[in-house]
């Protein structure tokens, strides 16, 4: 299991992770995709952690075909996190400091499912948000995907 840990410039001795997560919107642009991991149950952007030997759009369209079962095509850049003062904390007492790029992503095939990781899926708006139990660190992401900002960010 796994915990957040928050504090000032705590990620100093934590390793690096670097990931990918997909923005893909309604017809509307009013929409995001979002997915329920089984694990936790929380409700996150699909993504994750990037491999050796792959590039950033690459890592994005893999986890969101693992995880949704949908073929995307990555396209614009819409955020970078990468705040120095929040770990992921393992019960084998490793920490990480996680450096997430969120990608616009358009569906180019593929049926949207359930899977071994995610237990449903749907489409919210930022009134659908405080409904819903998001993951901590997804949060600020989506939100952010949500306000359809003109142009990429760094946070």
């Amino acid at each position: 299991m796994t915990q957040l840990l928050y504090g000032e410039r705590i990620a100093r001795n934590a390793e690096l992770h670097l990931g990918a997560f997909a923005a893909i919107y309604d017809a509307t642009h009013a929409k995001i995709l979002l997915v329920c991991r089984a694990d936790n149950r929380k409700w996150v952007l699909p993504g994750g952690g990037m491999e050796r030997g792959e590039s950033l759009s690459e890592c994005c369209v893999r986890e969101v075909w693992e995880e949704t079962g949908l073929q995307v095509e990555a396209g614009q850049l819409v955020g970078v996190y990468s705040t120095p003062h929040r770990v992921v904390a393992y019960s084998d007492g490793r920490t990480r400091q996680t450096i997430s790029f969120v990608l616009e992503a358009t569906i180019v095939g593929g049926d949207l499912t359930t899977t071994e990781e995610m237990s449903a899926f749907g489409y919210f708006g930022l009134s659908d948000l405080p409904t819903l139990n998001l993951s901590d660190h997804h949060a600020e992401r989506i939100h952010d995907a949500l306000r359809n900002r003109t142009s990429p960010f760094i946070k």
